[in-house]
C-alpha cells in the first residue's frame, strides 16, 4: 500500500497551519455541494511533506473513500516524466534539440501545413523549417488533438479515429505514421497548441532506444526513483483503489461517472500514450516533484543534471512570449494565460506580475484535462500535488485557487 504522511511541522518549513487549512476547507466545499467526487492533496518543502489531505470518494457510486492508496490518471501529468526521459537522452548525446523529427521517423520529413480549404481536399503549404525535437518539447510543432474538432484539421483526426488515443489495433509507431499524415495547423516553431507532441517525442524515445516507451520511462525515471506504483496499466488486482473519470451532470452540475473515458487497461495497452496514459499514486508522483525541487536528484539518485532542469525551465517559446500571445488551444481553465510562457516540457512564468495570479516567478508546472496539477518551486523549495478526477477541467478555477491556496500559506 502506498503511504504518504505528514513528516515536519509546517511551521519550521514556514508555512502557517491555520492558512494551510484554507486550501482544505476551500476544496471541502467541491465535495460537499457535490462538484467534485474526491480529492487529494500534498505539499512539502525541503524534502519534508508539512500537509496531506485526501477528501470525498474515488467511487462515489460505491462510496469508497479516497485515501494514500488511491490510483490516479495522470492525463497530461504524464508529459513532465517524458520530457524529463527524453533530456536523460539528450545529456548522452543521443540526439540534438535541433534535429528534425523526420531523422528518427522519417514520414515526418513530407509534413505539410493547412492554409485553407474544405476536409477532404485541403490546400496546404510545405514546410519552412523541419519540425524539430524541441518543438515537441515545447508543443511548437503544429500537431494538435482530435477532441476539440473546432479546425478542420482537428476534425481529419477525429474522423481517423484519433480523438481521446488511437484506435484500436494501432500502437505508438502506427500512430505516429497517421499524425504525419495530417496537415499541421502551423508553421513549427511559430506558436503554441495542445496535442500530441510528447506522444510523438514518446515514439522518437522508441526510436533511439530501440526500446518501448513503458521500458524506457521504467528504465529511465519510474525504477531510480523508485515509482513502483506507476504504469501505464493496473493490475486487475487493483482496479477497485482506481478513481474513474466524472464530469459534470447538465442538471445541477453534481460530478457523474463518465464511463466512456473511464476505460482501465489491466493489461498492456497496445497504444501507450506517452502525452497522458500513466496511472499512479500521490506519493510516487510527490517522489517525481522532490526530484524536481532537488534539481534533479533523489535519496542519492541523480537523474538529470541541475543545469539541464534550469535550462527545461526557461521560456523557449518563439520570441520569448506568453501563451497569450502564441498559444492557439490553452484549454486547462486558468483566467488568463498572460505572463505564462512554457519550456522543455513544463510551463513557465515569463512576468509574475502579468500573470494576476499568486505564483513564484520560478515556478514550473503542468496540469491535465483530468483535473490533475502540480507545481515546483526551485527556489523556495517547495512542491504541491493536487489530484481529481473530473473533465471538462475548465468548468472551475481549480488550477487557479490551488496556486493561491498554497503560495499564501508560504509565511516565511
Amino acid at each position: 500500500m502506498a503511504e504518504i504522511k505528514v513528516e515536519a511541522d509546517p511551521v519550521e518549513f514556514g508555512f502557517s497551519p491555520e492558512r494551510l487549512s484554507r486550501f482544505d476547507d476551500y476544496f471541502d466545499g467541491y465535495v460537499a455541494d457535490g462538484r467534485l467526487p474526491g480529492w487529494a492533496a500534498l505539499v512539502s518543502r525541503d524534502d519534508k511533506v508539512v500537509h496531506v489531505a485526501h477528501r470525498g470518494f474515488r467511487h462515489v457510486e460505491d462510496a469508497l473513500p479516497v485515501d494514500a492508496d488511491t490510483i490516479w490518471r495522470l492525463a497530461s501529468l504524464t508529459k513532465p516524466i517524458v520530457s524529463v526521459a527524453a533530456m536523460m537522452l539528450y545529456e548522452r548525446g543521443a540526439f540534438d534539440l535541433h534535429d528534425p523529427v523526420a531523422k528518427f521517423i522519417p514520414a515526418f520529413g513530407e509534413s505539410r501545413v493547412y492554409r485553407n480549404g474544405p476536409i477532404h481536399a485541403p490546400n496546404t503549404d510545405p514546410l519552412t523549417d523541419p519540425m524539430r525535437i524541441w518543438h515537441l518539447l515545447t508543443h511548437t510543432s503544429g500537431l494538435t488533438v482530435g477532441f476539440w474538432q473546432a479546425h478542420p484539421v482537428e476534425v481529419m483526426y477525429a474522423q481517423s479515429g484519433y480523438v481521446w488515443d488511437a484506435p484500436p489495433g494501432v500502437d505508438l509507431a502506427g500512430a505516429c505514421e497517421a499524425w504525419a499524415g495530417f496537415p499541421l495547423l502551423f508553421q513549427p516553431g511559430t506558436a503554441w497548441n495542445y496535442g500530441v507532441s510528447v506522444d510523438v517525442l514518446g515514439r522518437v524515445l522508441e526510436v533511439i532506444t530501440g526500446k518501448t516507451i513503458d521500458r524506457v520511462l521504467a528504465d529511465l525515471v519510474l525504477d531510480p526513483l523508485g515509482m513502483t506504483e506507476t504504469g501505464f496499466w493496473v493490475d486487475e488486482a487493483d482496479t477497485h483503489r482506481v478513481v474513474p473519470l466524472y464530469a459534470p451532470n447538465p442538471e445541477g452540475g453534481r460530478a457523474v461517472r463518465n464511463d466512456q473515458l473511464s476505460v482501465l487497461p489491466t493489461s498492456r495497452p497496445t497504444f501507450l500514450s506517452a502525452g497522458g496514459g500513466l496511472f499512479t499514486t500521490l506519493s510516487d508522483y510527490h517522489r517525481f516533484t522532490r526530484m524536481l525541487v532537488n534539481g534533479g536528484e533523489l535519496d542519492g539518485t541523480r537523474l538529470i543534471g541541475s543545469r539541464t532542469l534550469r535550462f527545461m525551465g526557461r521560456n523557449h517559446l518563439p520570441g520569448n512570449a506568453d501563451l497569450a500571445a502564441v498559444g492557439r488551444r490553452v484549454m486547462f481553465g486558468q483566467p488568463t494565460y498572460d505572463g505564462l510562457g512554457f519550456g522543455l516540457g513544463f510551463q513557465t512564468v515569463v512576468d509574475q506580475a502579468r500573470t494576476k495570479l499568486l505564483i513564484s516567478p520560478d515556478e514550473i508546472s503542468w496540469y491535465s484535462g483530468y483535473t490533475t496539477v502540480f507545481s515546483v518551486d526551485p527556489v523556495e523549495r517547495t512542491s504541491a500535488i493536487f489530484f481529481s478526477s473530473f473533465a471538462p477541467v475548465k468548468t472551475y478555477p481549480i488550477y487557479s485557487r490551488f496556486r493561491q491556496l498554497v503560495n499564501q500559506a508560504l509565511v516565511d
